[in-house]
Protein backbone atom coordinates (compact mmCIF):
# COMPACT_ATOMS: atom_id res chain seq x y z
CA UNK A 1 0.00 0.00 0.00
CA UNK A 2 1.27 3.44 -0.91
CA UNK A 3 1.14 6.23 1.65
CA UNK A 4 1.17 9.96 1.07
CA UNK A 5 4.04 11.67 2.89
CA UNK A 6 4.05 15.34 3.89
CA UNK A 7 6.18 17.32 6.33
CA UNK A 8 6.29 20.69 8.08
CA UNK A 9 9.37 22.16 9.69
CA UNK A 10 9.18 24.16 12.89
CA UNK A 11 11.23 26.60 14.92
CA UNK A 12 9.68 27.08 18.36
CA UNK A 13 11.17 29.50 20.91
CA UNK A 14 11.34 28.16 24.46
CA UNK A 15 9.38 30.01 27.15
CA UNK A 16 12.70 30.37 28.96
CA UNK A 17 16.12 29.54 27.50
CA UNK A 18 17.42 26.16 28.64
CA UNK A 19 20.80 26.38 30.39
CA UNK A 20 23.07 23.34 30.29
CA UNK A 21 26.80 22.68 30.35
CA UNK A 22 26.64 22.84 26.55
CA UNK A 23 25.44 26.46 26.64
CA UNK A 24 22.14 28.28 26.35
CA UNK A 25 19.47 26.74 24.14
CA UNK A 26 16.84 29.29 23.03
CA UNK A 27 14.63 27.47 20.51
CA UNK A 28 13.70 24.02 19.26
CA UNK A 29 13.97 23.03 15.63
CA UNK A 30 12.49 19.95 14.03
CA UNK A 31 10.14 18.47 11.46
CA UNK A 32 6.64 17.00 11.82
CA UNK A 33 5.75 14.30 9.30
CA UNK A 34 2.32 13.06 8.25
CA UNK A 35 1.46 9.81 6.50
CA UNK A 36 -2.01 9.35 4.97
CA UNK A 37 -3.49 6.14 3.58
CA UNK A 38 -6.00 5.78 0.77
CA UNK A 39 -8.90 5.97 3.22
CA UNK A 40 -7.85 9.37 4.55
CA UNK A 41 -6.46 8.12 7.85
CA UNK A 42 -3.43 10.06 9.11
CA UNK A 43 -0.48 9.25 11.30
CA UNK A 44 1.95 11.83 12.64
CA UNK A 45 5.55 11.63 13.78
CA UNK A 46 8.28 14.02 14.83
CA UNK A 47 11.95 14.30 13.99
CA UNK A 48 13.51 16.44 16.74
CA UNK A 49 17.26 16.26 16.09
CA UNK A 50 19.89 17.65 18.46
CA UNK A 51 22.98 18.09 16.25
CA UNK A 52 25.28 19.16 19.08
CA UNK A 53 24.23 15.96 20.87
CA UNK A 54 25.40 13.94 17.88
CA UNK A 55 22.21 13.41 15.83
CA UNK A 56 21.56 14.35 12.24
CA UNK A 57 20.61 17.96 11.42
CA UNK A 58 17.20 19.27 10.43
CA UNK A 59 18.55 19.94 6.92
CA UNK A 60 19.53 16.27 6.65
CA UNK A 61 16.05 15.25 7.76
CA UNK A 62 14.44 17.45 5.14
CA UNK A 63 16.81 16.24 2.41
CA UNK A 64 15.96 12.61 3.18
CA UNK A 65 12.23 13.37 3.13
CA UNK A 66 12.58 15.11 -0.23
CA UNK A 67 14.42 12.06 -1.59
CA UNK A 68 11.58 9.78 -0.46
CA UNK A 69 9.04 11.82 -2.42
CA UNK A 70 5.31 12.31 -1.97
CA UNK A 71 4.24 8.66 -2.29
CA UNK A 72 6.00 5.96 -0.29
CA UNK A 73 5.70 2.39 0.88
CA UNK A 74 6.52 1.06 4.33
CA UNK A 75 9.48 -0.74 2.78
CA UNK A 76 10.90 2.57 1.55
CA UNK A 77 10.42 4.12 4.99
CA UNK A 78 12.26 1.21 6.62
CA UNK A 79 15.20 1.78 4.26
CA UNK A 80 16.02 5.23 5.68
CA UNK A 81 19.64 5.02 6.93
CA UNK A 82 20.22 4.14 10.59
CA UNK A 83 22.28 7.32 11.08
CA UNK A 84 19.07 9.33 10.62
CA UNK A 85 17.69 8.06 13.93
CA UNK A 86 15.40 11.03 14.60
CA UNK A 87 13.78 10.75 11.18
CA UNK A 88 13.37 6.98 11.57
CA UNK A 89 11.64 7.65 14.91
CA UNK A 90 9.26 10.09 13.20
CA UNK A 91 8.39 7.69 10.41
CA UNK A 92 7.99 4.71 12.74
CA UNK A 93 5.70 6.79 14.95
CA UNK A 94 3.55 7.85 12.00
CA UNK A 95 3.23 4.26 10.75
CA UNK A 96 2.32 3.04 14.25
CA UNK A 97 -0.30 5.78 14.52
CA UNK A 98 -1.85 4.71 11.22
CA UNK A 99 -2.02 1.09 12.34
CA UNK A 100 -3.59 2.06 15.67
CA UNK A 101 -6.18 4.20 13.92
CA UNK A 102 -7.05 1.39 11.51
CA UNK A 103 -7.40 -1.07 14.41
CA UNK A 104 -9.69 1.28 16.34
CA UNK A 105 -11.92 1.73 13.29
CA UNK A 106 -11.97 -2.02 12.74
CA UNK A 107 -12.91 -2.94 16.32
CA UNK A 108 -15.07 0.10 17.00
CA UNK A 109 -13.47 0.74 20.38
CA UNK A 110 -10.26 1.90 22.05
CA UNK A 111 -7.10 -0.16 21.62
CA UNK A 112 -6.64 -2.68 24.42
CA UNK A 113 -3.46 -2.65 26.53
CA UNK A 114 -1.43 -5.69 27.42
CA UNK A 115 -1.87 -6.97 30.95
CA UNK A 116 0.85 -5.98 33.36
CA UNK A 117 1.79 -2.68 31.72
CA UNK A 118 1.73 0.40 33.98
CA UNK A 119 -1.26 2.72 33.99
CA UNK A 120 0.75 5.59 35.48
CA UNK A 121 4.42 6.44 35.96
CA UNK A 122 6.25 8.83 38.33
CA UNK A 123 7.93 11.93 36.91
CA UNK A 124 11.05 13.76 38.07
CA UNK A 125 10.86 17.49 38.74
CA UNK A 126 13.40 19.52 36.77
CA UNK A 127 15.25 22.07 38.92
CA UNK A 128 17.10 25.11 37.56
CA UNK A 129 20.86 25.53 37.61
CA UNK A 130 22.66 27.68 40.18
CA UNK A 131 21.21 29.27 43.33
CA UNK A 132 17.76 29.49 41.73
CA UNK A 133 17.42 25.83 42.67
CA UNK A 134 16.83 26.69 46.33
CA UNK A 135 13.62 28.60 45.67
CA UNK A 136 12.34 26.03 43.19
CA UNK A 137 12.26 22.97 45.46
CA UNK A 138 9.39 23.81 47.81
CA UNK A 139 6.77 24.53 45.10
CA UNK A 140 7.65 21.28 43.36
CA UNK A 141 7.48 19.36 46.63
CA UNK A 142 4.05 20.85 47.37
CA UNK A 143 2.83 19.59 43.99
CA UNK A 144 3.80 16.06 45.07
CA UNK A 145 7.11 15.45 43.31
CA UNK A 146 9.48 13.09 45.12
CA UNK A 147 12.26 12.78 42.54
CA UNK A 148 14.20 15.92 41.62
CA UNK A 149 16.76 16.55 38.89
CA UNK A 150 19.25 19.38 39.37
CA UNK A 151 21.28 20.71 36.45
CA UNK A 152 24.91 21.06 37.57
CA UNK A 153 28.09 21.60 35.59
CA UNK A 154 26.79 25.02 34.53
CA UNK A 155 28.61 27.26 37.04
CA UNK A 156 31.80 26.95 39.05
CA UNK A 157 31.99 23.31 40.28
CA UNK A 158 33.11 24.36 43.78
CA UNK A 159 30.22 26.82 44.14
CA UNK A 160 27.73 24.22 42.98
CA UNK A 161 29.16 21.58 45.30
CA UNK A 162 28.83 24.00 48.21
CA UNK A 163 25.09 24.23 47.42
CA UNK A 164 24.51 20.49 47.48
CA UNK A 165 23.71 20.11 51.16
CA UNK A 166 21.35 23.11 51.05
CA UNK A 167 19.55 21.53 48.12
CA UNK A 168 19.26 18.22 49.95
CA UNK A 169 18.03 19.98 53.10
CA UNK A 170 15.20 21.48 51.06
CA UNK A 171 13.95 18.13 49.77
CA UNK A 172 10.87 16.50 51.31
CA UNK A 173 11.35 13.38 53.40
CA UNK A 174 12.15 10.31 51.33
CA UNK A 175 12.91 12.28 48.17
CA UNK A 176 15.68 11.42 45.71
CA UNK A 177 17.98 13.83 43.89
CA UNK A 178 19.48 13.32 40.45
CA UNK A 179 22.55 15.36 39.52
CA UNK A 180 22.92 16.04 35.80
CA UNK A 181 26.34 17.37 34.79
CA UNK A 182 25.87 17.05 31.00
CA UNK A 183 29.46 15.82 30.74
CA UNK A 184 30.94 19.06 32.09
CA UNK A 185 33.41 17.69 34.66
CA UNK A 186 36.91 16.41 34.56
CA UNK A 187 37.63 13.17 36.40
CA UNK A 188 38.83 14.89 39.61
CA UNK A 189 35.71 17.04 39.80
CA UNK A 190 33.51 14.01 39.25
CA UNK A 191 35.31 12.19 42.08
CA UNK A 192 34.63 15.08 44.48
CA UNK A 193 30.93 14.96 43.71
CA UNK A 194 30.78 11.18 44.02
CA UNK A 195 32.59 11.32 47.35
CA UNK A 196 30.11 13.92 48.60
CA UNK A 197 27.15 11.90 47.30
CA UNK A 198 27.94 8.90 49.52
CA UNK A 199 25.31 8.52 52.28
CA UNK A 200 23.22 11.29 50.73
CA UNK A 201 19.91 10.75 48.88
CA UNK A 202 21.49 11.03 45.43
CA UNK A 203 19.76 8.58 43.09
CA UNK A 204 22.49 8.84 40.45
CA UNK A 205 24.90 11.26 38.80
CA UNK A 206 24.12 11.70 35.13
CA UNK A 207 26.95 11.93 32.60
CA UNK A 208 29.68 13.37 34.84
CA UNK A 209 32.28 13.24 32.02
CA UNK A 210 32.01 13.17 28.26
CA UNK A 211 33.97 13.55 25.02
CA UNK A 212 32.18 13.73 21.68
CA UNK A 213 33.26 12.35 18.33
CA UNK A 214 34.46 15.80 17.25
CA UNK A 215 37.15 15.59 19.96
CA UNK A 216 38.65 12.49 18.39
CA UNK A 217 38.50 8.75 19.01
CA UNK A 218 41.28 8.82 21.62
CA UNK A 219 39.42 11.41 23.72
CA UNK A 220 36.21 9.41 23.48
CA UNK A 221 37.97 6.25 24.69
CA UNK A 222 39.56 8.10 27.62
CA UNK A 223 36.25 9.62 28.69
CA UNK A 224 34.51 6.25 28.50
CA UNK A 225 37.28 4.62 30.51
CA UNK A 226 36.82 7.32 33.16
CA UNK A 227 33.08 6.63 33.30
CA UNK A 228 33.66 2.90 33.76
CA UNK A 229 36.21 3.58 36.48
CA UNK A 230 33.88 5.93 38.34
CA UNK A 231 31.08 3.38 38.15
CA UNK A 232 33.35 0.75 39.71
CA UNK A 233 34.91 2.96 42.38
CA UNK A 234 31.87 4.65 43.95
CA UNK A 235 28.55 3.33 45.27
CA UNK A 236 26.42 6.12 43.75
CA UNK A 237 25.27 4.96 40.30
CA UNK A 238 26.45 6.68 37.14
CA UNK A 239 23.91 7.33 34.37
CA UNK A 240 24.80 7.69 30.70
CA UNK A 241 23.02 10.33 28.63
CA UNK A 242 25.23 12.16 26.11
CA UNK A 243 27.05 8.87 25.60
CA UNK A 244 23.83 7.42 24.13
CA UNK A 245 23.12 9.30 20.92
CA UNK A 246 21.36 6.43 19.21
CA UNK A 247 20.64 2.72 19.11
CA UNK A 248 24.20 1.80 18.16
CA UNK A 249 25.56 3.48 21.30
CA UNK A 250 23.10 1.61 23.49
CA UNK A 251 24.12 -1.69 21.90
CA UNK A 252 27.81 -0.88 22.36
CA UNK A 253 27.47 -0.03 26.05
CA UNK A 254 25.34 -3.13 26.68
CA UNK A 255 27.95 -5.27 24.93
CA UNK A 256 30.67 -3.74 27.13
CA UNK A 257 28.85 -4.96 30.25
CA UNK A 258 27.70 -1.55 31.53
CA UNK A 259 25.52 -2.07 34.60
CA UNK A 260 24.86 1.55 35.47
CA UNK A 261 21.80 3.55 34.48
CA UNK A 262 20.96 4.27 30.83
CA UNK A 263 19.06 7.49 30.08
CA UNK A 264 17.05 6.55 27.02
CA UNK A 265 15.61 9.27 24.77
CA UNK A 266 13.21 7.35 22.50
CA UNK A 267 13.12 10.26 20.04
CA UNK A 268 16.76 9.57 19.09
CA UNK A 269 16.51 5.79 18.66
CA UNK A 270 14.82 5.25 15.31
CA UNK A 271 12.10 2.64 15.84
CA UNK A 272 12.20 2.24 19.64
CA UNK A 273 10.57 -1.22 19.79
CA UNK A 274 13.58 -3.39 18.86
CA UNK A 275 15.90 -1.25 21.00
CA UNK A 276 13.63 -1.68 24.01
CA UNK A 277 13.52 -5.43 23.39
CA UNK A 278 17.32 -5.58 23.55
CA UNK A 279 17.38 -3.45 26.71
CA UNK A 280 14.79 -5.72 28.33
CA UNK A 281 16.77 -8.84 27.40
CA UNK A 282 19.83 -7.29 29.07
CA UNK A 283 17.75 -6.38 32.17
CA UNK A 284 19.04 -2.82 31.74
CA UNK A 285 18.44 -0.10 34.32
CA UNK A 286 16.58 2.49 32.24
CA UNK A 287 15.33 6.04 32.71
CA UNK A 288 13.12 7.33 29.90
CA UNK A 289 13.78 10.96 29.05
CA UNK A 290 12.49 13.74 26.82
CA UNK A 291 14.46 15.24 23.94
CA UNK A 292 12.43 18.47 24.41
CA UNK A 293 10.07 17.51 21.62
CA UNK A 294 6.56 18.74 20.87
CA UNK A 295 3.37 16.86 21.73
CA UNK A 296 3.80 14.79 18.56
CA UNK A 297 7.11 13.25 19.57
CA UNK A 298 6.12 13.26 23.23
CA UNK A 299 3.20 10.92 22.64
CA UNK A 300 5.36 8.41 20.77
CA UNK A 301 8.19 8.65 23.31
CA UNK A 302 5.87 8.27 26.30
CA UNK A 303 4.16 5.32 24.65
CA UNK A 304 7.57 3.66 24.58
CA UNK A 305 8.01 4.40 28.29
CA UNK A 306 4.59 2.94 29.11
CA UNK A 307 5.49 -0.25 27.23
CA UNK A 308 8.46 -0.92 29.57
CA UNK A 309 7.89 -3.78 32.01
CA UNK A 310 9.71 -3.37 35.31
CA UNK A 311 8.59 -3.83 38.90
CA UNK A 312 9.78 -0.43 40.15
CA UNK A 313 10.24 2.00 37.25
CA UNK A 314 12.47 5.00 37.77
CA UNK A 315 10.81 8.40 37.50
CA UNK A 316 10.48 9.70 33.95
CA UNK A 317 12.67 12.53 32.71
CA UNK A 318 9.69 14.15 31.00
CA UNK A 319 8.87 16.92 33.47
CA UNK A 320 9.83 19.60 30.94
CA UNK A 321 6.52 21.11 29.81
CA UNK A 322 5.24 23.85 29.52
CA UNK A 323 8.29 24.40 27.37
CA UNK A 324 7.39 26.53 24.36
CA UNK A 325 6.07 30.06 23.97
CA UNK A 326 3.29 28.45 21.92
CA UNK A 327 1.94 26.10 24.55
CA UNK A 328 -0.35 24.45 22.00
CA UNK A 329 2.73 22.47 20.94
CA UNK A 330 3.59 21.26 24.47
CA UNK A 331 3.39 17.73 25.75
CA UNK A 332 1.92 16.87 29.16
CA UNK A 333 2.47 19.64 31.69
CA UNK A 334 4.85 18.56 34.44
CA UNK A 335 3.13 16.60 37.21
CA UNK A 336 4.28 14.06 39.80
CA UNK A 337 2.68 11.27 37.73
CA UNK A 338 1.65 10.79 34.10
CA UNK A 339 -1.24 8.50 33.27
CA UNK A 340 -1.44 6.51 30.08
CA UNK A 341 -4.84 7.97 29.19
CA UNK A 342 -3.32 11.46 29.37
CA UNK A 343 -0.67 10.41 26.88
CA UNK A 344 -3.34 9.14 24.49
CA UNK A 345 -5.20 12.47 24.69
CA UNK A 346 -2.24 14.38 23.25
CA UNK A 347 -3.30 15.67 19.82
CA UNK A 348 -0.65 15.50 17.07
CA UNK A 349 -3.07 16.86 14.47
CA UNK A 350 -3.44 20.06 16.49
CA UNK A 351 0.32 20.61 16.36
CA UNK A 352 0.35 19.92 12.62
CA UNK A 353 -2.43 22.45 12.05
CA UNK A 354 -0.70 25.03 14.26
CA UNK A 355 2.34 24.89 11.97
CA UNK A 356 0.47 25.95 8.81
Amino acid sequence: MRLRLADRRYTLPFRMPVRTAHGVWAEREGVIVRLMDDEGRAGYGEAAPIPWFGTETRDEVEAALAALGEWVTEEQLASVPERLGCLRFALAGAVTELRRTAEVRKTGGPESREAGLPEYLPVAALLPAGRAVLAAIAPKAEQGFRTFKWKVGVGDPADELALLDDVIAGLPAGAKLRLDANGAWEARQACRWLERAVDRPVEFIEQPCFAGAAQGAASVRRAEDVLRGLAEDYPTPIALDESLVGAEDIDRWLASGWRGVLVVKPALLGDPAPVLARLAAAKADVVFSSALETAVGARAALRAAFSWRVEKPRALGFGVWPLFQDNGCDGLFAAPFFRVEEVERLNPEAVWNALT
